[in-house]
């Protein structure tokens, strides 16, 4: 068993990544243009930079801050009226916590919007350590903002449970030396994901479950 768990907040801690996809591809309706239903898959997990750089591969005749800033506005609003969590987070979170482990939750939004999220649902206070996308200047799947929460806990990365949803949050954790652990979410591993990670599940219970179990 590991010292330290640090947790991906979107797909991961709570609900929103379905959000994030039907807002990427929603979005273009605002614009009078037509929708690319391939393009969450490619946004996933990627830092803002990254997104910005992404969106004119879609859509070259749009500003890419202005599609941005029109997708985040429609996530922060349902957000704001329906903040789900996965099932099984606060059941491992207090088993973590009960068992001595430091805790941080490394996301690739803002460090403000994460801190409000585990505010609202009364995660906070098992947390030791927030860091958020604008804390780092390399986004997953470059391995800094986990290097940077493992820090901030003062466990070394390979004690690290990293738990992901995202394809880029698999790579970044297996770059930090840690131990990848994938929750599916909105999407299925591929063959090369799956070779990076120490585990894989549906969901934090079956997760817990493991790490009781001693199989990860």
């Amino acid at each position: 068993m590991k010292r330290g768990a640090i947790f991906d907040m979107d797909g991961t801690l709570f609900d929103t990544e379905k959000l994030y996809w039907q807002a990427w591809i929603e979005t273009a309706d605002t614009f009078g243009l037509e929708r690319k239903p391939e393009m969450p898959k490619v946004m996933s997990g990627a830092s803002i930079p990254t997104l910005l750089s992404r969106i004119p591969q879609f859509f070259p005749q749009v500003d890419p801050n202005e599609y941005l800033n029109r997708v985040f506005a429609r996530v922060k609003k349902n957000i704001e009226e329906n903040l789900e969590m996965k099932s099984g987070v606060v059941e491992i979170l207090t088993y973590l916590k009960e068992n001595n482990f430091s805790i941080a939750i490394a996301s690739s939004s803002d460090t403000e919007s994460i801190r409000k999220n585990i505010l609202r649902t009364g995660i906070d206070k098992f947390f030791d350590a927030i860091i958020g996308g604008d804390q780092v200047t390399k986004g997953k799947p470059a391995p800094d903002i986990f290097l940077l929460a493992a820090k901030k806990i003062n466990v070394p990365p390979s004690d690290c449970y990293i738990f992901e949803d995202s394809m880029n949050g698999i790579r970044a954790a297996y770059a930090a030396n840690s131990a990848p652990i994938m929750v599916i979410d909105m999407i299925e591993p591929t063959p090369d994901i799956k070779k990076l990670c120490t585990g894989i599940f549906n969901n934090m219970l079956e997760a817990l479950d493991a790490i009781k179990r001693g199989d990860i």
